[in-house]
């Protein structure tokens, strides 16, 4: 048993990991998505698979904003973003999803290629765009979820809503989603949606969390409130951080997320021909591990830890999830090391935990 965990990522890194990376990037996570749902058609294959990658114990659990998460390591937005595998997620470890980005209206995000690897620096580039089926089917899947998977929403604005009209795509994602997600990820930093950054700052970011925290308090009438996340970039100067600060104290909201992808490309050793080929997108991966801690840390000391921080960017080892969470993380997210190191990476941080 002791040799498992070894053999598993062996089995991964040798086997599994090139013949996927012999696809495109996005036509790989296609097809590992395709796969789950068809193994997991075969009776008694969940039950294999919780056994093989999940870690059940009690000293993991964590109790935030009013949520009991099984563990603390979860799927970042993006990877499932139409919730259509969230539950074979879940059966591979993690403790909770979060799905998304999700707008009002379904859109097919940018034109392909858009998703990028480059492996000598264990990062990707995307520049994917919001693309989603739309808030009527992501919300008529979550309803059918199993009672005990915790899911997060990730939630955005359409590529043609003007910056002005923003809060109403917001509202409408959030009322839609509210009775089928167990909380709320704004996200207003992400930088493939022209001008979405914008509303990062201070003052269109706040009449968005107040009228979601109105909408909010409306719902709760007839039942519980939803905790609201904000999601942030990890190029904020410190000003902006402490203007973030503000304003997660000003609105109310819940916590934070930190960080998304950046535009930084100065820590990746991938050549600048290849680079300029791929072209724009968001950068996450190993690359992004330093400013995302630095990050976390900074909002968790200037806030003297009165802000919640979910904590993702460049994990991809136990080693990276403990400096998240000694950065002040209360919780944490994988998407790149979870391409990069396979299914048995959250088990192994559970257990370095």
């Amino acid at each position: 048993m002791l040799l498992l965990p070894k053999f598993k990522r062996m089995v991964y890194r040798n086997l599994v990991k090139p013949l996927l990376f012999l696809l495109s990037a996005e036509k790989a996570h296609g097809f590992v998505f395709s796969l789950l749902k068809g193994l997991f058609l075969i009776p008694g294959i969940r039950r294999v698979f919780r056994a093989v990658y999940r870690l059940e114990a009690k000293r993991l659990e964590r109790h935030v904003f009013g949520i009991r998460f099984p563990n603390p390591v979860g799927l970042a937005a993006g990877f499932d973003k139409n919730a259509s595998h969230f539950q074979e997620l879940s059966d591979l470890g993690f403790g909770f999803i979060e799905i998304g980005t999700v707008t009002p209206l379904a859109q097919p995000g940018n034109d392909k290629p858009r998703l990028f690897r480059l492996p000598g620096d264990e990062a990707l580039i995307n520049r994917m765009g919001f693309n989603n089926d739309g808030l009527v089917k992501v919300a008529e899947r979550l309803r059918k979820k199993s009672p005990g998977v915790v899911i997060g929403g990730n939630i955005g604005k359409n590529k043609m809503t003007p910056n002005e009209r923003a809060v109403e795509d917001y509202e409408k994602c959030f009322r839609g989603l509210a009775g089928t997600v167990d909380y709320f990820v704004v996200n207003v930093s992400s930088p493939n949606t022209p001008g979405l950054r914008e509303l990062q700052e201070k003052e269109p970011l706040k009449k968005i969390l107040f009228r979601l925290q109105e909408v909010n308090a409306e719902l709760a009438a007839g039942g519980s409130r939803k905790p609201i996340l904000l999601k942030i970039a990890p190029d904020l100067t410190d000003h902006q951080l402490d203007e973030i600060i503000e304003v997660v104290e000003e609105t109310g909201i819940d916590g934070l997320v930190a960080t998304n992808t950046t535009l930084d490309r100065s820590a990746l050793t991938t050549e600048k021909r290849v680079l300029d080929a791929i072209g724009a997108g968001g950068l996450s991966g190993k690359p992004l591990e330093k400013r995302a801690t630095a990050v976390i840390r900074y909002i968790h000391e200037k806030s003297a830890g009165r802000i919640p921080i979910i904590g993702v960017g460049g994990i991809h080892s136990a080693a990276d999830a403990k400096q998240k969470l000694e950065a002040g993380a209360v919780l944490v997210q994988l998407y790149t090391g979870f391409v990069y190191e396979g299914p048995g990476l959250i088990r192994n941080i559970l257990k370095k935990i």
